[in-house]
């Protein structure tokens, strides 16, 4: 009777993080380029109740008596689809259509990515620009160094083709390449990225090293789209759904313990 007590219990926990991780695909809908995130279970440990013997007639029996001893969260995976595109006036934001994924320099000197495309050109300290994210991280280039222009170059006049390079008019207003183009890369398992929160991952031996999009040719290219931005692809009613479905076993795991105790209780009354 114990048994079914943590054995239910265990269902409760997993669902109220199950309905932790809707809550903050909920909260992160209109964050730009963020992936849903689904809770996944497995099962607990099993006691053996009878074995695989055989029945007072000789006869061997197919099969044991197992109970299960409840479940728990095995994981939080990110799926990484395809978010709508949002139309933007700024020309420094920028969505990519593929499985490629921006990088950026962290405070810490580290490298991580994100799909978040909202980026600024901030002034650096000699003068000219620099292209980085909101939070003033320095946007990489295929060959890992930081996004730079010269104080000469205007904002509004730079232009980036689908493959991420960048371009300039010349006196004749003709696009000239300027030779730096937008780092992509991809990950043979992004799920095993790690979040840091603000929409950036970190690279893991789960998810493998990063492929430079640049660099390869065994991998289907992204595009990057400038103007726009890349919406979170949560869907709203999946996941009011879900939340629902979430609900209806965390009180069905509350009645299980509910029951439990009303036949402990009569187990108790029979002395009486």
């Amino acid at each position: 009777m114990v048994r079914s007590l943590w054995s239910a219990a265990t269902g409760m926990i997993a669902q109220q993080t199950n309905i932790d991780t809707i809550a903050n695909n909920l909260a992160n809908v209109n964050t730009t380029g963020y992936k849903t995130e689904v809770a996944n279970f497995k099962s607990l440990l099993y006691q053996t109740l009878q074995t695989r013997t055989t029945t007072a007639n000789g006869e061997n029996k197919p099969v044991g008596a197992q109970v299960g001893l409840g479940v728990r969260n095995s994981a939080i995976a990110s799926i990484f689809g395809q978010g709508a595109f949002q139309d933007s006036e700024s020309t420094t934001d920028f969505a990519i259509s593929g499985k490629g994924l921006f990088a950026v320099m962290g405070d810490d000197g580290n490298t991580y990515y994100t799909r978040n495309g909202n980026f600024f050109l901030s002034t650096n300290d000699g003068g000219g620009l620099t292209l980085c994210t909101s939070d003033g991280y320095p946007v990489l280039s295929t060959t890992g160094r930081e996004i730079t222009f010269n104080r000469n170059y205007t904002a509004s006049n730079l232009t980036v083709s689908e493959e991420g390079e960048f371009y300039y008019p010349d006196a004749d207003n003709n696009p000239q390449p300027l030779g730096i183009t937008i780092g992509l890369y991809q990950f043979n398992n992004p799920t095993g990225l790690e979040k840091i929160g603000g929409s950036y991952y970190r690279e893991t031996e789960a998810s493998g090293e990063a492929i430079n999009e640049a660099r390869s040719t065994n991998i289907e290219k992204s595009n990057i789209v400038q103007g726009y931005l890349e919406r979170s692809n949560v869907q709203v009613v999946d996941e009011m759904v879900n939340m629902i479905v979430a609900q209806r076993a965390y009180e069905m795991n509350s009645k299980a313990i509910t029951t439990s105790d009303d036949m402990l209780q009569q187990a108790n009354n029979l002395k009486r």
